[in-house]
């Protein structure tokens, strides 16, 4: 058994094109010696989003803390609440947002694939990095 608690991992902010006020704990991954899967504990200032984008991997989310939205490919937006879990296939468009006046925290956890790290999206067989879409949700 390996243990640590979530306040021991750095939280890095993100600075990726169309995300703001979000910052990632990376719980899992290679860094750790993972080679399969990877957990991460997502943060949400108010008013705190992903951009639109899809990538190889699949997620699986769960809500721990806040009042989070979902954008699905369609670009639909679904409120949910603590509690609630999702799960996003591979190469579905796709936005996390904060729509409550407080923090919010989910945690993500995804399959390593090659090349990847468990942090940034795996490498695209055509070389491109993850999709951001048209849809903005912001």
């Amino acid at each position: 058994m390996i243990r640590k608690h979530f306040t021991e991992v750095e939280r890095i902010e993100s600075k990726k094109e169309g995300f703001k006020g979000m910052f990632a704990r990376f719980l899992w991954s290679t860094d750790d010696g993972r080679q399969n899967f990877a957990m991460r504990m997502m943060e949400f200032e108010p008013d705190g989003h992903t951009s639109y984008h899809s990538h190889l991997e699949e997620h699986q989310f769960y809500f721990i803390e806040g009042e989070p939205a979902y954008v699905d490919a369609e670009g639909k937006e679904t409120r949910l609440k603590v509690g609630d879990t999702l799960y996003v296939g591979p190469d579905e468009p796709h936005q996390v947002k904060n729509v409550g006046d407080t923090a919010m925290k989910m945690i993500c956890m995804i399959p390593i694939l090659p090349g990847g790290d468990g942090k940034a999206p795996a490498p695209r067989p055509d070389g491109k990095d993850y999709v951001t879409k048209e849809k903005p949700s912001v």
